[in-house]
């Protein structure tokens, strides 16, 4: 950039550098950078003739500011353009494409600490913008609909050598999402709790069974037990997921009164732990089919 294109800014070039280097938000959008600058304008005695581009051009050269390119795997050539202060992690570039996102399943158990391993694939979830109306259960359709894969979203990023899967989750109002302090920087995450729920329901997106159940097992003395069964209660599932949940708990050595209370729900249907089990037995206990191995 040439010296002189932008005189005006070096005066204000500290405070401004200062300004990212405290902020919590470590990737932005063009959209993000430019509220920034004008919130900001004022302040750092900005001419505006300033625009968005020759900012976005001074902190790429002044600055940490660099640029991360996201592609879509629906359009393999079209890129998503995001801009990082410093080195961000990709679960800060996950929760940036899409507004009011969170990180769910195998994410938010990284994060939560019941796996050490960041998964290759980083699960994001932003909710629909309704409720949507459940329909009627019956055992043919739990069968039918077991029987086939788990759905699996079309909205597949890739950044670098990790794919970011985007979810477009039931309305739940965020429950039981917080903004968490994670390697000095914030996420938003489902809580222990509803990450466990999440992990029953859609174990694919957890790594699969066994690695629910090592969740399970790392959760275990922290688990608030009426958190846990409230949030499913709230959550409202048309399948019986208490079922698999219940499993979960008596399997990986929760007290009987916990598990108990799940099975206190009702065991009126033939469900199963997972979508596609090629292998299974049946847990009469439960009324649920596991895969014949566990």
């Amino acid at each position: 950039m040439a010296r002189g294109r932008i005189p005006y800014i070096q005066l204000a070039r500290g405070e401004i550098l200062r300004y990212f280097e405290k902020s919590r938000q470590r990737v932005f959008s063009e959209n993000d950078l430019g509220r920034v600058l004008a919130q900001g304008r004022d302040e750092w005695r900005l001419p505006q003739r300033m625009t968005v581009g020759r900012f976005i051009e001074f902190l790429e050269a002044k600055g940490r500011l660099q640029r991360l390119s996201i592609e879509s795997a629906k359009q393999p050539g079209r890129l998503l353009t995001r801009y990082g202060w410093g080195e961000p992690s990709v679960l800060e570039v996950a929760l940036s494409l899409k507004k009011r996102s969170y990180l769910c399943h195998a994410s938010a158990a990284f994060v939560q600490g019941l796996t050490d391993q960041l998964p290759r694939r980083v699960y994001a979830n932003f909710e629909q913008a309704s409720e949507g109306g459940g329909s009627g259960l019956s055992q043919n359709a739990i069968h039918a609909a077991f029987r086939r894969q788990q759905r699996q979203t079309s909205l597949i990023f890739s950044y670098g050598e990790r794919e970011i899967l985007l979810l477009n989750g039931k309305n739940t109002g965020r429950l039981e999402v917080s903004s968490m302090e994670f390697d000095n920087y914030r996420v938003s995450v489902t809580k222990l709790e509803r990450t466990l729920i999440d992990l029953a329901v859609r174990p694919a997106y957890g790594g699969g069974v066994y690695q629910v159940i090592e969740a399970f097992e790392r959760a275990r003395e922290r688990v608030a037990f009426p958190v846990l069964l409230a949030t499913l209660k709230r959550l409202n599932y048309v399948y019986p997921y208490h079922q698999a949940i219940g499993f979960y708990l008596e399997r990986t050595g929760y007290a009987a009164a916990q598990y108990e209370r799940l099975r206190g729900l009702g065991l009126k249907y033939d469900f199963y732990l997972a979508h596609a089990m090629q292998e299974k037995r049946f847990v009469p206990e439960w009324r649920l089919y596991v895969p014949k191995d566990l």
